[in-house]
């Protein structure tokens, strides 16, 4: 159907697809599509992982041909696609390849996409980055301006500075586009109609995706009742065959035909996909103080990442650590946790730590490996790679039934990583973390690829995460559901603590043009907080005697502790001795809480000897 502008004249879409159906492996990923997109459509994209959206957007763009129906585009006008994974291998550089293509002295539309994408148009193909090949694709499509642009998860490998600039060239663009993201911010931002690539039905709203979750709701909600009117009648019709065989000689075929039908129906409708089952095991505490950093340093090349920074750490804190690339995100992260020296300062872990990472290069997978080797050799899960069963937080599972979890099928188990999309792999990498039990989660982007649901789930796993949180992130919304502090790099070493998530970093800086220090009056408060400037109050004999003694007396209840422990995994000693079970229970708890307090008094005396 064409649309009028104003009443005057008509206006062609720019694409329709008729019919469209598309099968792999004898199943319909998707069938009986028909779109229809107009000029200037802001269209989003959504579905769970592996749902198809991807591929939906490459018959959309010409590139794979459907098993029946119909493309067309209008005469004159043009489509364009962003290649997640470009071919580079015919250019000499990032730049050749972003302006190919173009008409000669077009080629500045690049250098301007470039800037604000912060893409190297130098840098050669052999040492780019997956990240970095992206946004060369991106560039090239931006500067080709089709009449329809396909944008598969453009955000991906964005920091949140070079988003905001995406997001205003979108904003202004009078081309069509339709956007495949998992960024919340950026889709709600842009977006007034939803396509939703669901169980191999594409269905359309023409709103944006503010109403997105509640339209898939009202969806839902309506699938239910009917499901739950279908079993009903059958349960009715069934109960007839029984009752009524008995006192007839001769059956009502019609009726029998009509329960067969009915099942029929019920067999053919598809179960809706549930969502991975997911959880964190905090499982023993850490003391109190987690994390803390006096007076930090670093420097590389002559460059500084960090700049005399100091921040206190405590026992269920989420930090995110926010900045744009290249700042030195996950240097800070490796620095905080241990894994990295400073060059000045001191940096103190807590006791008891058990940290979990998720790496955001997902080193930990081995693409040639298996979904089941990547789960049954790792050393720090304790398995050797020959077992059929997995430990997840002290319980044997098999490893099948532990990838179904996570919304993995059987003929996966055996596949390569390889052979998996980005959300997949950050799924498995998710189900190796959540084997382990930890009290420290270090997340380095890990909402890269996932889909809106199972990003619900991570949120809401994190709030019930007896634990503490350091995440890296982009995705804004992720932050402010997630982050009780923020800490913001801003180049040259500059890097300041903030209260809240993004946009509560974005509130502080501006009612405050100055240099903002983390304090009670934050919208959200929280015990990482800058030293208050007090009058210095002189310690008692007493005070100093007690700040020599703690550190011996927190080391051996630590030692006590860790006995307990031991003679507690003792899995026979609850039905051999109850009673010393019991005592050795109630000890272990006394002294973890003794020890608490012991921490608790020694930071108090050790920032009052500071002062």
């Amino acid at each position: 159907m064409w649309i009028l502008d104003r009443g005057r004249m008509a206006i062609p879409p720019i694409l329709t697809l008729f019919d469209i159906m598309l099968t792999f492996g004898g199943n319909p990923l998707f069938k009986g599509v028909n779109l229809t997109i107009h000029q200037g459509a802001r269209t989003c994209l959504v579905g769970r992982n592996g749902s198809g959206k991807s591929t939906l957007l490459r018959v959309i763009a010409g590139m794979v041909e459907s098993d029946r129906g119909n493309r067309f585009v209008q005469p004159g006008m043009s489509v364009g696609y962003m290649d997640q994974h470009p071919d580079l291998s015919d250019f000499a550089t990032l730049g050749d390849f972003a302006m190919s293509g173009l008409s000669q002295g077009e080629e500045y539309k690049v250098e301007m996409a470039a800037e604000g994408l912060k893409l190297n148009l130098d840098q050669t193909p052999a040492t780019a980055s997956g990240g970095e090949r992206r946004r060369a694709a991106l560039a090239k499509i931006l500067a080709e301006a089709p009449n329809l642009m396909l944008l598969d998860e453009p955000t991906n490998h964005l920091d949140i500075e070079a988003i905001g600039w995406l997001e205003d060239y979108l904003r202004q663009t009078r081309d069509a586009f339709i956007l495949i993201s998992h960024d919340r911010a950026f889709l709600r931002s842009l977006t007034r109609d939803t396509m939703w690539v669901d169980r191999g039905f594409v269905r359309q709203n023409p709103k944006g995706f503010e109403g997105f979750e509640e339209w898939r709701d009202e969806v839902f909600e309506v699938e239910d009742i009917k499901r739950h009117k279908l079993n009903r009648l059958i349960k009715t019709e069934a109960r007839w065959a029984v009752e009524g065989i008995s006192a007839r000689r001769k059956r009502n075929q019609g009726r029998v035909r009509r329960l067969s039908e009915l099942k029929a129906q019920r067999g053919a409708q598809i179960k809706r996909a549930g969502t991975a089952a997911m959880a964190f095991d905090s499982g023993q505490k850490s003391g109190k103080r987690v994390i803390e950093a006096e007076s930090i340093s670093k420097t590389f090349d002559g460059r500084t990442i960090v700049s005399d920074f100091a921040i206190r750490i405590a026992r269920g804190e989420r930090i995110a650590i926010i900045g744009p690339n290249g700042v030195g995100k996950t240097t800070l992260l490796n620095m905080l946790t241990g894994k990295l020296e400073s060059d000045t300062g001191t940096i103190k872990l807590g006791t008891n730590i058990l940290p979990a990472i998720f790496d955001q290069n997902r080193n930990a997978l081995d693409p040639k490996a298996t979904l089941w080797d990547s789960l049954t050799e790792d050393k720090e899960l304790g398995v050797s790679g020959q077992n059929d069963q997995i430990m997840v937080r002290g319980t044997p599972k098999h490893v099948v039934g532990y990838l179904k979890e996570f919304l993995f099928n059987e003929n996966q188990a055996r596949g390569p990583v390889s052979a998996l999309s980005g959300g997949e792999k950050a799924r498995l990498l998710l189900a190796r973390l959540m084997a382990k039990k930890s009290n420290l989660l270090v997340l380095d982007e890990p909402t890269n690829d996932l889909d809106v649901e199972t990003l619900d789930l991570l949120q809401e796993i994190l709030d019930e995460y007896d634990g503490t949180v350091l995440l890296v992130s982009h995705d804004r919304d992720f932050l402010d559901r997630v982050a009780t502090t923020s800490i913001v790099m801003e180049g040259d070493g500059q890097t300041k603590v903030y209260a809240g998530g993004w946009s509560d970093y974005q509130t502080q800086r501006k009612e405050i043009p100055r240099a903002i220090k983390s304090s009670t009056k934050a919208s959200k408060p929280s015990p990482i907080q800058e030293k208050p400037k007090s009058q210095p109050q002189k310690m008692s004999f007493k005070e100093e005697h007690r700040l020599k003694e703690l550190p011996a007396a927190m080391g051996r209840l630590e030692a006590e502790i860790a006995k307990l422990i031991e003679y507690l995994s003792d899995p026979e000693l609850y039905t051999t001795a109850p009673l010393k079970f019991q005592k050795a229970t109630e000890a272990l708890t006394e002294r973890q809480e003794t020890l608490e307090a012991a921490e608790l008094e020694w930071l108090t005396l050790e920032e009052k000897a500071e002062s």
